[in-house]
């Protein structure tokens, strides 16, 4: 799923995209109404969200002109506008919703989602990463193997899932770093060292296969023995 965000306010401009990308979204960012019109017109995207209070052009211009130049992805306003008025005036733009904020963030993955499917842009079946009999569902956020539920923080849950979408490949300390903390890594720290740990004793410690494998002085490795 692509979904483009044209949202003037940074920071929540930036949560939402966080919150899309651990969903394994791809997002991209637009703060004023020309650059997400720009955007909008030249790439293909699932979902585009607008606010209406935007720089240059307001949501309700840029959705009329959206249309006009024959883009059809579904719109989501999201705005603190909340009057009847407001959304007629959304919907009559070319809007498909309309979220008012401040929102809850299921509700906002939900109306997307909906959105996606009715455009034909995503499919029913669960996300699943499955290697030998571990299976992670990204869409609920659990983890089992062999059949039995792994219980796993937050953190825990993105850095599985960074391996198993690179099973069979070494990844450096560097790139999980990059990858699953959005940091820079920094030599002095063994968190990556640590989080791996407490995978290995949740994933592998019950199991005779093991999936989490070192590569000494490379990095790590995710695959069946």
């Amino acid at each position: 799923m692509k979904v483009l965000i044209v949202e003037d306010e940074p920071k929540l401009a930036s949560f939402i995209k966080r919150g899309l990308e651990e969903q394994s979204w791809e997002v991209e960012n637009a703060y004023d109404g020309r650059v997400g019109k720009s955007l909008a017109t030249s790439n293909t995207y699932d979902i585009i969200v607008l606010d209406v209070n935007l720089p240059v052009i307001n949501g309700f211009d840029l959705a009329q002109q959206l249309r006009q130049e024959g883009i059809t992805t579904p719109i989501l306003m999201l705005t603190a506008l909340g009057t009847v008025e407001d959304k007629l005036q959304g919907f009559d733009s070319g809007a498909d919703d309309y979220l008012v904020k401040p929102f809850e963030f299921r509700e906002f993955i939900a109306r997307l989602k909906v959105l996606a499917r009715r455009g034909g842009r995503i499919e029913e079946k669960v996300q699943t990463l499955k290697v030998a009999d571990l299976e992670l569902n990204l869409d609920e956020r659990i983890a089992r193997r062999g059949g039995k539920q792994i219980d796993l923080t937050s953190k825990e849950f993105a850095l599985l899932e960074y391996l198993m979408r690179n099973r069979n490949r070494v990844v450096s300390r560097v790139d999980i770093a990059e990858k699953v903390w959005d940091i820079h890594f920094d030599t002095g720290t063994n968190v990556i060292d640590v989080y791996i740990n407490f995978l290995r004793k949740k994933v592998d410690k019950d199991f005779p296969k093991k999936l989490i494998h070192t590569v000494v002085g490379m990095g790590y490795i995710f695959k069946e023995e």
